[in-house]
């Protein structure tokens, strides 16, 4: 089954500095029939204002992923850690046993990213941050993962039985995904449109895709992909 979530019905949220759309219930948008996919808990597509961002704030037992698609963000936490993550790079934090962190956007224009969080399969492991850049070009890549299978791809590590993957594919070009019995896949084209088995998904819609051991993408433009492989 694929259920495409427009772009235009995805959850809001506007002030001065900060214009959300909510693809799952997130602070003060609540929809009991969007409360996550599987572990995939949050997805946010976000455009920070330049010189604007998140504050010092605390996270626990989360995984989030941010996926950064134009600008950049620049991130600070008590651990010490510190970076820019650029377009075309992704951070993972392991929010853990507790982590307090500051996103800022320090370019001269709006930084614009999908921020993915994806529940831990245990509690209390140790918070910790990283970042990596990866190759926007070709089909879909790994970049984050828990799942045994990519223990040895590069990405970075999740702890959880989940995977973000990433990529582009030019008008007319397909990919083809297979998903292990028990597991979906939710699927966002930052840019672009394609299909999903023949299902049209418009330029930042979601689509969550159920009960389908393979699925064919097909992009009817040029298009850059965003994907969670999660159990459902």
């Amino acid at each position: 089954m694929i259920q495409v979530r427009p772009f235009e019905g995805l959850g809001r949220f506007h002030n001065e500095w900060l214009n959300a759309r909510h693809h799952f219930s997130f602070g003060q948008y609540r929809d009991p029939e969007r409360m996550g996919f599987g572990h995939l808990r949050v997805w946010n597509d976000d455009e920070v204002a330049p010189d604007t961002g998140f504050d010092p704030h605390p996270h626990r037992e989360m995984e989030i992923v941010t996926y950064i698609r134009e600008g950049a963000i620049t991130h600070r936490d008590n651990l010490g850690n510190e970076g820019r993550t650029a377009a075309g790079d992704v951070q993972v934090m392991h929010a853990g046993t507790g982590i307090v962190h500051a996103e800022y956007n320090r370019e001269p224009v709006p930084t614009r990213l999908f921020q993915i969080w994806i529940q831990p399969d245990r509690n209390g492991v140790a918070p910790g941050w990283g970042t990596q850049q990866f190759p926007r070009e070709g089909g879909l890549a790994v970049l984050a993962s828990g799942r045994a299978q990519d223990a040895d791809s590069g990405a970075l590590p999740l702890h959880a039985d989940a995977a973000v993957l990433a990529g582009t594919l030019r008008a007319g070009e397909k990919a083809t995904v297979r998903l292990a019995p028990g597991r979906g896949a939710y699927l966002v084209a930052a840019t672009g449109a394609v299909t999903v088995n023949g299902t049209p998904v418009g330029t930042r819609d979601g689509a969550a895709i159920t009960g389908e051991s393979e699925f064919a993408v097909v992009a009817t433009e040029n298009a850059e992909l965003v994907m969670v492989d999660v159990a459902v």
